[in-house]
């Protein structure tokens, strides 16, 4: 088994995620007297500059916010669809700059659609200055100063950036514009190679701009503008669509797992309805599952999601009707009777807990970008509208002015003894898998969270099985023959997502990072000042 990134120590703060340099200015802002909230928002304008492939402000994402002296809250900073009604689906292209690209993944490939179509309104920048107003101590200025820094000296870029760059090149070398700030530059068809300085000064400028002027650059200003300008000329979004966009609070969904309160993203994202349901199954398991156990409560998760059509989105009425004890019986008997894609998922996570015992569970995404990098500004706006995953229904058959449907799902949970852990995961569709196969053992068998996460894991889609290397053979073999439709991976891989978490014991005061190291794990604690 592969070990996972870990620190601990005793008092102080915690942080993992991503990259080395994304978890160092979270921790330069704790050092600094930041909160957890501070030190997400830091964290996050660094992953612009080194996580670009996964973090973009052109992109979107949730909060779980968990502060010592008010209720927990979701901050809800994902992509809206834009306030004009859809094109008609037959023949977009015809009219809009909207089309597919083929992403190599070496033994296969997949299908993604680009373009400025492909973007969705973004709410990143509104929601990193709302997690400031609302419970940050330091200006957003000094907050973005870390990332200012990295974008403008250029970072060695890390081999799994790399690695999903190559993945997605006609994406990140669909213009010469993005090839300029994200390609090789001795060769105008290929992506940055690893450790190569990845400078991003036309970013860095735009995050020193962001600290003087704040949101509003982002709402009037330059910026944009820029965007709306972009998206004139074959796209949908708007200036009013970029002005309209509105923040939103939500009360996280809660259950309860082994005597411990997990709280995760609430609907209209059904990430969270999927992870408490399958909390729920796996509840009534006598001891710690069989690994085909878990395979048949993924499979009956996804069975849920398709059924009650959750990958479109999920209302409150939906997500109680599936948690309700009537829907988690039926769930239970049909694993008592038996069950007989791939992506990168671009996606990253940060998990934060400071010294007070504020703790942030963090999921942003930019999909694979839409090719087009934002004129003057250094990154790339988004492609929600042309990934599949978040269109179940087909492209453009979504409503105006609504959110898009994500399974991210910050998750916190409370344990019995005051121990307060915050993760998440990249990953798309194996983000509720790779919490569910963390959550559980923690939670309920008292596994190590470092074990947890470094463990072999599994992922059932729609009847296909794979099982990630690390797994004992005689267990592969046993899930082989139990499902036909299996595929055994001889590596780890980030494919079963990119578990990030901390945690703060309350018997010992002891604080611990964890970075899955699938996707490029960091974890670092900060002592107190």
């Amino acid at each position: 088994m592969e070990a996972a990134a870990t620190a601990t120590g005793h008092g102080g703060g915690a942080v993992a995620a991503g990259h080395p340099d994304t978890a160092g200015a979270a921790a330069e802002i704790l050092a600094d007297g930041g909160t957890a909230f501070d030190a997400i928002v830091a964290a996050l304008g660094a992953s612009f500059a080194v996580e670009p492939a996964l973090s973009s402000p052109g992109g979107g994402g949730f909060l779980l916010a968990h502060p010592v002296d008010a209720a927990p809250l979701v901050l809800d900073f994902f992509a809206q669809t834009p306030g004009r009604s859809a094109p008609d689906p037959p023949n977009p292209g015809a009219t809009l700059d909207f089309h597919p690209v083929l992403a190599d993944f070496g033994t296969t490939t997949q299908e993604f659609h680009v373009g400025r179509a492909a973007a969705a309104v973004p709410g990143m920048i509104p929601g990193l200055c709302a997690i400031q107003r609302r419970w940050g101590r330091l200006p957003l200025a000094r907050l973005l100063e870390p990332g200012i820094r990295l974008a403008r000296q250029g970072r060695p870029l890390a081999p799994l950036q790399a690695h999903i760059m190559r993945v997605i090149g006609p994406i990140m070398t669909l213009t010469a514009e993005a090839h300029a700030c994200l390609g090789d530059p001795s060769d105008r068809t290929r992506t940055r190679p690893a450790g190569t300085p990845l400078p991003l000064p036309l970013l860095a400028d735009c995050l020193e701009a962001l600290g003087r002027e704040g949101e509003a650059l982002f709402r009037d200003g330059p910026a944009a503008r820029a965007m709306a300008d972009l998206t004139a000329d074959g796209g949908l979004i708007t200036i009013e669509d970029i002005r309209r966009y509105q923040v939103h609070e939500r009360r996280p969904l809660a259950r309860r797992f082994h005597g411990a309160r997990v709280l995760t993203n609430p609907p209209p994202s059904s990430g969270g309805a999927l992870i408490a349901y399958g909390l729920a199954l796996l509840e009534g398991a006598a001891g710690a599952p069989a690994p085909e156990t878990l395979v048949r409560v993924m499979h009956q998760t996804g069975l849920a999601r398709d059924a009650a059509g959750l990958a479109e989105g999920v209302d409150d009425d939906r997500a109680a009707r599936l948690l309700s004890a009537a829907g988690v019986a039926e769930g239970r008997a049909a694993l008592a009777g038996g069950a007989r894609a791939l992506k990168t998922g671009g996606t990253t996570h940060v998990s934060v807990i400071d010294a007070a015992g504020n703790a942030a569970a963090c999921t942003v995404s930019n999909g694979e970008g839409c090719g087009h990098m934002v004129p003057g500004c250094g990154f790339m706006l988004n492609n929600m509208l042309g990934e599949e995953d978040l269109n179940p229904a087909g492209f453009f058959r979504w409503r105006p002015d609504t959110r898009v449907s994500s399974m991210m799902a910050p998750t916190l949970a409370e344990c019995p003894d005051g121990t307060v852990i915050a993760l998440g995961s990249g990953g798309s569709n194996r983000i509720r898998t790779a919490l569910l196969q963390v959550l559980g053992p923690v939670l309920a068998q008292g596994s190590p969270l470092a074990e947890a996460v470094a463990a072999p894991r599994l992922h059932m889609e729609r009847g296909h099985l794979d099982i990630e290397g690390g797994w004992e053979a005689a267990v592969v073999a046993a899930l082989r023959l139990a499902f036909p439709d299996s595929r055994a991976w001889p590596e780890r891989s980030m494919f079963y997502g990119g578990v990030h978490a901390v945690a703060r014991h309350a018997p010992t005061g002891a604080v611990e990072a964890v970075g899955d190291s699938r996707r490029g794990g960091a974890a670092l604690v900060v002592p107190v000042a």
